[in-house]
C-alpha cells in the first residue's frame, strides 16, 4: 500500500487561503498540554491580526509564553476538496494608538463586508446589543500580531481545487 502525501501549496495560494478566510486557530503552549482557541484574524498580505478579549486561559497562556501556532483551513462540505496552512512564530500585542486603531477599523470593515452577526461581538468580551463600533475601544479587546514566522506549512488535497 502506496501512502498518498498531501501537496503543498505555494505561497500565493496559503497567502490567497488567509485572505479568504477570517477565522483562525491559535495553539498555545499551556502548563504542559497544548491550548486551542478560535480567533477572528485580518491579514494585510504580510501580518495576522487577532482581537483577544483581555482575560481567560489564552491571555494566561500568552502572558507565559507568546510562542504560537496559527492554522487557517477550507473545507468543502463534503471534503471534495479541502486546504491548511499553519504558520509557527510568536504574537506581540499592538498598543501604539494609531496602529491598534488602524487594525481594530480593519476588523469594522471585515464585520461589514462579511455581513458578520453582532452575536459575534459576545466572543470578543461585549454585549451583541452594543454596535460594532464597540471593539474601537482597547478596554475589552487587546490586538495581537503575528511575527518571527518561522515556519509556513500550506496543504491541500491532491488535485483539489484553488
Amino acid at each position: 500500500m502506496n501512502i498518498l502525501k498531501i501537496p503543498p501549496m505555494p505561497r500565493e495560494e496559503y497567502d490567497q487561503l488567509i485572505k479568504e478566510q477570517f477565522i483562525a486557530r491559535i495553539a498555545f503552549k499551556g502548563d504542559g498540554s497544548t491550548y486551542i482557541a478560535p480567533f477572528m484574524y485580518v491579514f494585510d498580505g504580510r501580518y495576522m491580526y487577532f482581537l483577544s478579549t483581555r482575560y481567560g486561559k489564552k491571555v494566561e497562556y500568552f502572558s507565559k509564553n507568546p510562542e504560537v501556532s496559527v492554522e487557517v483551513e477550507h473545507y468543502a462540505p463534503d471534503m471534495s476538496t479541502y486546504k491548511f496552512v499553519t504558520l509557527t512564530g510568536r504574537l506581540t500585542e499592538v498598543k501604539k494608538g494609531d496602529d491598534a486603531r488602524s487594525i481594530r477599523s480593519r476588523f469594522l470593515d471585515m464585520f461589514k463586508s462579511r455581513k458578520i452577526s453582532r452575536n459575534a461581538l459576545a466572543a470578543l468580551g461585549h454585549s451583541p446589543d452594543e454596535p460594532f463600533d464597540a471593539i474601537m475601544s482597547d478596554s475589552m479587546t487587546a490586538v495581537w500580531k503575528l511575527v518571527d514566522v518561522e515556519q509556513i506549512v500550506g496543504l491541500k488535497n491532491a488535485g483539489g481545487g484553488k
